[in-house]
């Protein structure tokens, strides 16, 4: 086995991005004796042991299978970078119930520089609900936002994965292709709350995205959600619309009480992962998702993940 979670921790509270590919390796591993070190690993990346929260922006970046997600991340990497900010991205793809591996593994790379040490990107696979985060995803996105100034969870946009990036991130944006209809889709379907952010690609084709973005608006309107920014950007020369991006995903995070919504991020966590652990048997054990949330409600804001599934198996 490699270095031990709390080895682990002290390397992300030094701000070593070289230890990000083994805290994946950790949290990735099944072994009891791995759930230990995970566990340590968290507690060394809480915000006692840091003295506040963890410095990085944990951006969701969602929608819908072909919007562009993988060229637009390859651009937006690559802004952050221009910016001086290292950057990690977990890349989340929906599991074959079947073999476990990747439905989408053939799919279009993010595009970066593997030279640069500032930058981590990892494909990992969505676990036992097809579309939903792993256990390790939500672990590693907590773990790295310690070291790395943005770490990005990209997932496909189906079954669980909306409402479950918006139970770990900071920030979430949802990107879809203009003349598909999938943005409205989105926002009548009731499967998330409005996003924070809501990104149109191909801006490149002109009158089809900007009436994209006009729909966009109206719909935000309608909801009651006029501020929600709704940001065109192109992938194709001349690249455009990067840089507002950026500062869209900076202003949304400017606005949170960010220990009072990283508390509860880190309680939805843990509430997911007892679930992924022990079933929805062990939710009735604990009396349903209220008495649970009780029990959470009951710990410290600044307790770690691992601690608060702790509590919940403590109260079964």
């Amino acid at each position: 086995m490699g270095p031990s979670g709390s080895e682990l921790g002290a390397r992300l509270r030094d701000r070593d991005l070289s230890a990000a590919p083994a805290v994946l390796n950790l949290v990735e591993t099944q072994t009891p004796q791995a759930r230990e070190e995970v566990a340590e690993l968290l507690r060394a990346v809480a915000p006692g042991a840091l003295g506040g929260e963890a410095p990085g922006h944990v951006v969701g970046v969602t929608g819908p299978p072909g919007a562009g997600k993988s060229s637009l991340l390859s651009e937006l990497v690559a802004e952050w970078r221009r910016q001086g900010r290292t950057v990690a991205v977990l890349a989340v793809d929906p599991s074959s119930r079947r073999s476990g591996g990747s439905l989408l593994g053939d799919r279009a790379r993010i595009a970066f520089d593997p030279e640069d040490r500032g930058c981590f990107i990892r494909s990992t696979a969505a676990g036992r609900r097809l579309g939903g985060l792993a256990p390790a995803t939500r672990a590693a996105a907590h773990a790295l936002a310690a070291a790395f100034d943005v770490v990005v969870i990209e997932t496909v946009g189906v079954g669980q994965s909306e409402t479950e990036v918006a139970d770990v991130a900071d920030t979430v944006a949802v990107v879809v292709q203009p003349g598909s209809g999938d943005a409205l889709q989105f926002l009548k379907s009731g499967i998330m709350e409005v996003p924070d952010v809501l990104v149109v690609t191909k801006a490149d084709l002109g009158q089809i995205a900007q009436r994209a973005r006009r729909d966009l608006h109206a719909a935000l309107r309608s909801a009651g959600a006029r501020d929600t920014p709704v940001v065109a950007v192109s992938s194709v020369s001349p690249v455009s619309g990067f840089d507002d991006l950026v500062a869209a995903l900076d202003r949304h995070r400017e606005t949170l009480d960010l220990p009072a919504h990283r508390a509860g991020r880190r309680r939805a966590s843990a509430l997911a992962d007892f679930v992924a652990e022990h079933g929805e048997a062990g939710l009735r054990e604990l009396g349903g998702p209220r008495a649970a949330e009780k029990v959470l409600a009951g710990q410290d804001d600044g307790a770690d993940v691992a601690s608060l599934v702790s509590a919940l198996e403590a109260a079964r």
